[in-house]
């Protein structure tokens, strides 16, 4: 096996060995334009490439030393590892964090998670923070229909009659304006759910790349003039992803969102996707206070499988300084669910204030 660095020549074949769209080229080309360093190498046997390595580099502030990035990519092997290691080398990489396109149904048992563990933990990895969800909801879109009208529960199958009756349309829409529309949505969601969300630069470069390609595609829901719901889908390799979405504060009792999943769903089989993965979900028996709650049980409605991944794994290239770098991060990440906890307990406070 020989490991090279991509060139655009390689592009197509990149591609279509890529497991996920965050291993795509178009994914790359969008970090590149939010200033992440990007690295592409691939593993080759003659001319034929085998699989793709797609790495971003994130600087740690006020240090030579970056953390590298691999999400999705294939089943580690040796080969994997060492393209990873050198390319940590050129990038003063403290350690480089992998989240393997590797998965299976939560109900059904297998040796392949305990075989990749036992391998990355025997060949200089630690199990790290995630940053990828571990699970997602998963729905085989060769049904017909009627049966996939069938598998959802009945309060979704009832909330989509509803948004129907209602007289909601679901549409592609990848106008300018119809983008614009999704990022005012999008302010909108996040201050009614009080999450954290890429801000307008980031969505307008994932777009601009993502779209360009082909990958990226958008899809509105509205009621006579009004815009309830946008969501930007990604179709790759005969998949189909719910990566982002929003929704407005009006006419909700039209339930635009569930209409819009169905809808979703039934685009996808006009695209040839075989799969539709929701993009993350709570695992088995969910927290119903976890504030993701809500979203898990959306997706749930609709009939998929739950799947596991098999989680984060961080490869050390700096062994001294990589348990410091951890307990930094940890203090940080407490941090942010302080000031989390603080926004849900100040926020419904400072609007009663305001009603007095």
């Amino acid at each position: 096996m020989l490991i090279r660095a991509i060139t655009p020549a390689d592009y197509a074949s990149f591609d279509a060995v890529a497991p996920h769209p965050l291993q795509s080229v178009a994914w790359g080309e969008f970090r590149k334009k939010t200033g992440v360093a990007v690295e592409r190498v691939g593993v080759f046997a003659g001319s034929t490439l085998h699989q793709g390595i797609q790495v971003t580099f994130h600087p740690i502030p006020k240090t030579s030393y970056t953390v590298g990035y691999f999400p999705k990519g294939a089943k580690p092997d040796l080969t994997q590892l060492q393209a990873l290691r050198e390319l940590g080398q050129k990038h003063q990489a403290l350690f480089i964090k992998l989240e393997p396109c590797v998965y299976k149904p939560v109900e059904t048992p297998t040796t392949e998670f305990a075989q990749v563990k036992q391998f990355l933990l025997g060949n200089g990895c630690q199990e790290g923070r995630p940053l990828f969800t571990r699970y997602s909801f998963q729905l085989d879109l060769r049904s017909s229909e009627e049966n996939l009208l069938a598998q959802m529960k009945p309060k979704t199958r009832y909330n989509v009659r509803v948004a129907q009756r209602s007289g909601v349309v679901v549409k592609e829409d990848n106008s300018v304006e119809a983008f614009e529309g999704y990022l005012k949505l999008l302010k909108e969601t996040t201050q009614r759910q009080e999450f954290f969300a890429h801000g307008e630069d980031y969505h307008r470069k994932m777009w601009r790349e993502l779209h360009k390609a082909g990958v990226a595609r958008l899809l509105t829901a509205g009621h006579e003039k009004t815009l309830l719901v946008a969501w930007v889908v990604f179709v790759f390799n005969n998949w189909l992803y719910y990566p982002y979405g929003a929704s407005s504060n009006e006419k909700r009792e039209m339930m635009a969102s569930n209409l819009m999943m169905w809808e979703v769903m039934r685009y996808g089989k006009t695209q040839g996707c075989t799969t539709f993965d929701m993009w993350g979900a709570l695992g088995p028996n969910p927290d119903t206070k976890d504030p993701w709650y809500g979203f898990h049980r959306f997706k749930e409605g609709y009939g998929g499988r739950l799947v596991e991944f098999v989680g984060s794994y961080d490869l050390v290239l700096e062994p001294r300084l990589y348990p410091l770098y951890r307990v930094a991060d940890d203090l940080r990440w407490k941090a942010l669910r302080a000031q989390a906890f603080l926004r849900r307990v100040i926020g419904p406070f400072d609007k009663a204030q305001g009603k007095r």
